[in-house]
């Protein structure tokens, strides 16, 4: 009985790490909007949406592989960001935050009524870009795809952590969300930073996208919603703004999804990321990597 219950355990935590992963990535983006510009980006999971789209294109009708196709969904999203953001929130940036709260709510239902109009609101199958192979390690089984994701998903996330602390650009992004008046004055340029921003939140997003829709093998216009409001919640359970928070809150509701999912009921799954954001918010709102910074008055 022990023993049943450690396998199914172990079990639950390799799936909750590759589903954790994919939070992870569109959390990243979620975190490094919020951290520049203090938004909440509601349309990212729209995002998301329209790179498994790109991707659902590259590899059913252009007949692109795997890492060909993930790349062009990843500029495709990355400009499809830079133009919501040059179009959306640009001019919106000095107006009261509730203004730009409901241009980002705007943007996400646009979005997906633009593609139920082109694409059909039907899900649509994600071709099997590789032949998924199972692994049995002792007791326990992994498959391809898995470690696909897993290792993708760890790949993008070490690309980012280097392009932020260590080249130009990532330098005047943390000057920006440091101080935006100081960073102009010192004389980074403050709007093709923000779209920086944008490009990469957007191409991570779209990244978690085709890893999505090869992992469930479908994908339709209104799967943005629900991942979306999750990497939500992970950002805020990491700590919204800081980019490794964004990542260790991704895996944790990855991994308490997947064991509420395999020992209680995967109808509860939605429920228990939900509950840890009511939970977080009452107990630590600032996140578990957040810092307690009273508010100047």
């Amino acid at each position: 009985m022990e023993s049943g219950f450690l396998h199914q355990l172990v079990q639950q935590l390799i799936n909750g790490i590759s589903l954790g992963s994919i939070y992870a990535l569109i959390a990243l983006g979620y975190t490094m909007i919020y951290g520049i510009l203090k938004l909440i980006n509601f349309a990212h999971g729209d995002i998301y949406m329209l790179g498994a789209y790109i991707g659902f294109v590259c590899t059913s009708i252009l007949k692109l592989s795997f890492l060909p196709a993930l790349i062009v969904s990843m500029i495709g999203a990355a400009l499809a960001g830079m133009i919501i953001e040059r179009v959306a929130y640009r001019p919106m940036r000095n107006a009261p935050r509730i203004a730009i709260l409901i241009t980002a709510i705007g943007v996400s239902f646009f979005l997906e009524n633009v593609m139920i109009l082109f694409a059909s609101p039907q899900p649509r199958p994600f071709p099997a870009v590789f032949t998924a192979t199972v692994y049995h390690v002792g007791a326990w089984v992994v498959n391809s795809q898995q470690i696909v994701i897993l290792v993708s998903a760890l790949v993008l996330m070490v690309a980012l952590t280097y392009i932020v602390n260590q080249t130009r650009a990532g330098k005047a992004m943390r000057a920006v969300s440091f101080d935006a008046d100081a960073a102009r004055l010192m004389g980074i340029d403050i709007d093709s930073t923000i779209s920086m921003t944008f490009a990469l939140g957007s191409a991570l997003a779209a990244a978690g996208g085709v890893l999505v829709g090869i992992y469930y093998n479908s994908i339709d216009p209104l799967m943005g919603m629900v991942p979306g409001i999750k990497a939500f919640v992970a950002a805020v359970l990491g700590g919204i703004g800081i980019i490794p928070g964004a990542m260790l809150g991704g895996i944790i509701l990855g991994v308490v999804e997947a064991l509420v999912s395999g020992f209680i009921s995967s109808t509860f799954r939605d429920a228990a990321a939900f509950a840890i954001l009511i939970i977080i918010l009452l107990f630590k709102p600032q996140g578990l990597m957040g810092k307690n910074i009273r508010e100047k008055v």
